[in-house]
């Protein structure tokens, strides 16, 4: 990647303030609680299985309408993260050592649960000499070898601090997708994700691609944290120029008043023009809806994804 400077941060002194108000949500991004046959029986199995679910931790809004449909996206290396992002709900500290078995038990959930298609992300690692990807290279061989037709999307860290070779690890084990978000626009990182480096997430995503090219990229955002439209389009030219094919926008919500605040709540039809903007840049696969989040549908979506590829490949 180029070796580009940042914008100038903005607003530094917002991020984590105890006082950031929660403004009322607009109806386009109200959801019903979670419940129903289909919920409850999710939950067992992770519960039984002790697994962590990004779903829960993150409180992502979508959870209802995934897990009835037996969607679980599996967090793995704990629930406690060495990072501290202002966005995100996860909590930050000195995470216990890794489990042995844990690679197992998400392959006998995803079993359980017939997934066609899983989603498996983690918590940042900084403790960890390979930042947890020799973990995921266990899992994804887990999954493999228990449900073969199971099609493997990972959501990793950016392996910041992990020493070389840490991302051939994860390479190496060959999952479908390979999704790592920028989460927000460059001028925003140092207030809402300061102990990343955009252009070193660009760089992984790009190297991904170097390494095997027939693993699909993925990134996404969110928006209402403070960006501008000219900078999420030049995020999408950054994420092009790094070969990423599928592309996700969501809406920022606010997790508790401590987190970062709203700065606005964007229109569908806004989404609209930025989906449409995306496609005309050369992504294969958009989703950019408010509730957009990175595993939301991704089964369907994958789906989408290598027809699209196919047909590419098809007109040469």
């Amino acid at each position: 990647m180029r070796d580009l400077k940042l914008p100038e941060q903005r607003h530094p002194e917002k991020a984590h303030r105890k006082d950031n108000a929660q403004p009322k949500k607009p109806k386009w991004i109200r959801v019903k609680a979670p419940t129903g046959e289909g919920y409850n029986a999710t939950k067992k199995i992770m519960r039984e299985n002790k697994l962590v679910t990004v779903c829960e931790e993150a409180g992502c809004p979508n959870a209802g309408e995934c897990w009835s449909q037996g969607h679980a996206t599996m967090m793995i290396m704990g629930e406690i993260c060495t990072r501290g992002c202002t966005f995100c709900n996860i909590a930050t500290g000195k995470p216990d050592g890794l489990d042995a078995f844990e690679p197992g038990r998400v392959a006998m959930a995803v079993q359980k649960l017939g997934l066609n298609h899983v989603v498996i992300t983690s918590v940042d690692r900084d403790d960890l000499d390979d930042g947890g990807a020799e973990h995921f290279a266990q899992t994804i061989r887990a999954v493999r070898h228990r449900s073969p037709k199971t099609t493997i999307e990972i959501l990793t860290p950016d392996f910041l601090k992990a020493k070389p070779g840490a991302l051939e690890i994860v390479v190496e084990a060959k999952p479908d997708v390979f999704n790592h978000n920028l989460e927000t626009v460059p001028g925003l990182y140092l207030e809402v994700r300061p102990g990343a480096r955009y252009f070193h997430s660009l760089r992984l995503l790009q190297r991904v691609k170097e390494l095997d090219p027939s693993i699909f990229t993925k990134s996404g955002i969110m928006v209402g944290l403070g960006e501008k439209a000219p900078e999420v389009k030049q995020v999408m030219d950054d994420m092009r120029a790094a070969d990423v094919d599928f592309l996700t926008i969501g809406q920022y919500l606010q997790p508790t008043p401590k987190h970062h605040g709203v700065d606005r709540f964007v229109t569908p039809e806004e989404f609209e023009s930025y989906e449409k903007s995306a496609y005309g840049k050369g992504f294969l696969m958009v989703s950019a809806t408010p509730l957009t989040r990175s595993s939301y549908h991704a089964g369907d979506d994958f789906a989408r994804l290598r027809d699209a590829r196919e047909a590419q490949l098809a007109k040469g």
